[in-house]
């Protein structure tokens, strides 16, 4: 594809002549003479000119890199936007494999593909253009949106809700029962039913091997647009808000209440009943156990601050330092302190 085709889908302006053909995109460092390629962070920028791509969707041109440019808004959503121009994934056509497993008052919709060992339950309704890779289970009444994407080993729980456009990949379980148990008086627990479902909006994307339990009564919710990582627990009667991004590792302990646009950076801890407020962030291995107000961005285990937390740590290291130094002190105070009244006497 010439590169000013590529500029033209991507409403990017071009300079030079555009007539250069363009095979793939790569990194920056892996970029051959017929790809393109991105800058997105300044700080790269000299990297630039040891690039071998033959164009480079940047900002604005860069002097002596030797090569033609495409000046985008966003570099690097361009570039997510260019690499589908090259590559798409594998979809098999449209129908349901002989060995899947398809109740008969289930619904499945127009242009769906069902793969070899699938099962779907007993009223359940799945919308236009799924796409069910092999051995995905869906559990009884559950209901799915259109141009729904569940990766092998995926599984849906009874009476749980999916919107449009929803990517479960490789292991996820939506609607696994909440971890609920009552004590009784021996010290012996006692499971409580758990009555809820789990409700996945539009847009939103769980990758592998996560889970989001199912309440004990009423909903978990995934808000439209949120992006979920691989091994992340969302605790049951959870919100996880519009466009959140929560990293791999993350814990949510149940009727946790994360706002829109907060972002929950790798290993992240949140104990139950928080709320955590719009835009926060969490830097990886955080712990909370408290609310937190919107706009924030904390660390460390209880977390605070993260700008105080950045000087504590900083000073973590030269504690026993400190530590050494303050004895000194006090000794020189010691021996400096004049003597109680009544102690000049007893020694003379």
């Amino acid at each position: 594809m010439k590169l000013k085709d590529i500029a033209g889908k991507l409403g990017c302006k071009l300079t030079g002549s555009g007539d250069v053909e363009i095979t793939g995109v790569a990194g920056m460092e892996h970029a051959g003479p017929s790809e393109l390629t991105f800058l997105a962070n300044p700080r790269y920028g000299a990297r630039v000119k040891g690039s071998r791509a033959a164009a480079i969707l940047v900002n604005e041109p860069i002097d002596g890199a030797g090569m033609e440019f495409l000046i985008s808004e966003n570099p690097y959503l361009d570039f997510a936007r260019a690499l589908e121009l090259f590559y798409q994934p594998p979809r098999p056509d449209p129908g349901i494999h002989p060995t899947a497993v398809v109740a008969s008052s289930a619904e499945i919709g127009e242009g769906a593909a069902v793969g070899a060992y699938c099962v779907i339950g007993e009223n359940v309704r799945i919308g236009r253009n799924a796409l069910l890779r092999p051995h995905v289970v869906i559990y009884e009444g559950v209901r799915i949106g259109d141009d729904f994407l569940a990766h092998s080993h995926v599984t849906v729980r009874e009476n749980c809700q999916i919107g449009n456009r929803v990517i479960l990949q490789n292991g996820v379980v939506i609607g696994g029962d909440g971890f609920g148990f009552a004590k009784r008086a021996d010290g012996s627990h006692y499971k409580i039913v758990q009555s809820g479902v789990a409700v996945i909006e539009d847009d939103v994307e769980i990758q592998s091997l996560s889970a989001v339990d199912r309440a004990t009564v009423g909903e978990s919710r995934i808000k439209r647009g949120a992006k979920i990582d691989n091994f992340v627990q969302i605790g049951h009667a959870s919100v996880v808000g519009e466009d959140n991004i929560i990293c791999a590792q993350v814990g949510l302990a149940g009727s946790s209440i994360l706002e829109k646009d907060v972002l929950l950076a790798g290993q992240v801890g949140v104990a139950g009943h928080l709320t955590l407020g719009e835009g926060v962030i969490m830097t990886a291995q955080s712990g909370i156990s408290h609310n937190v107000e919107k706009g924030l961005m904390i660390s460390g285990s209880p977390a605070f601050d993260s700008g105080d937390w950045k000087r504590s740590i900083a000073a973590f290291s030269r504690l026993p330092d400190l530590i050494k130094r303050v004895r000194q002190l006090e000794r020189r105070l010691a021996e400096l302190k004049p003597p109680a009244e009544g102690e000049e006497d007893a020694d003379e």
